[in-house]
Formats: C-alpha cells, structure tokens, sequence
C-alpha cells in the first residue's frame, strides 16, 4: 500500500512539474532532492520496476547498444552526486543527435537498480499502453 500512494505522489509530482517548471525550463526546479532521494531510496535498497522522474548533467557518452533494440546510452550524474545509465530506445523515440557532455537532461523513466548506481530505461512511448509513457527532455525539446 505504501508503494502504491508513494507511486500516486511520484506521477502528481511529474504532472505538477511537467505542466509548469518543466514545460518553462526551469532546470532547477527538476533538481529538487525529492527526486533524487527517490532514485537513492531504490538504489540503496536494491529495487527495480519504480517509476522516477529527475534531472541530471551527462558526465558521459556512451556508445549505441546496436544489439537488439537499438538503446542511446549515456551516464547522467544526479545533484545527490549519483550517477545513472540512461538507456533510451531509439527504435521507439528519436535519439538525442546532438547530445554531450555537460548537457542537462531531464527523464522519466523505469529505474532498474545495479551495482554502479542504476539503469533508467523506458524513456520514450509505450506502443502497447502498457506503461506509464517515459521521455527525455533537453533545453526545450522532448523525446518520446
């Protein structure tokens, strides 16, 4: 019960700042620690499957995950000084072309957790309506 109501916050949030910070690209607003405590909390506890949302600096460029589904990869360094994989579909979403490091970067998305600090992937539309549909957003355009 707890996870859910948790989960019911976290998607008011996302539409509160989506529909007002974001939408007027206020970064700052998006680095609250709110978000990064949620990202924290599932990586300190080792869980998977949460819905996060939060902002962060690329640190760096990976190259493409070509196998499969064609993943753009990228390291995002949290304002809690965490650091997350970005692995967004470009098979389902536009790939962010001009992307580097430095660039800050806005999500939401599925965290997975790992070792090395976690995996946000679901980072574009869901075809099926399966999921909350993730996305990317940099300076003022959205990839989904």
């Amino acid at each position: 019960m707890k996870r859910i109501v948790a989960a019911l916050i976290l998607i008011s949030g996302l539409i509160y700042f989506g529909t007002t910070h974001w939408q007027s690209g206020s970064v700052r607003s998006a680095h609250t620690g709110q978000n990064d405590d949620a990202i924290s909390n599932a990586f300190h506890d080792k869980q998977s499957g949460i819905q996060v949302a939060g902002a962060g600096t690329v640190i760096r460029i990976l190259p493409d995950d070509t196998e499969g589904r064609r993943h753009q990869r990228f390291i995002l360094k949290l304002a809690s000084g965490q650091t997350i994989l970005i692995a967004h579909n470009i098979d389902l979403a536009p790939k962010i072309k001009s992307l580097k490091t430095g660039d800050v970067i806005l999500f939401c998305g599925i965290y997975e957790w790992s070792s090395k600090g976690g995996t946000v992937h679901w980072t574009h539309h869901d075809p099926e309506g399966n999921h909350i549909n993730g996305w990317l957003k940099k300076g003022s355009q959205i990839y989904q």
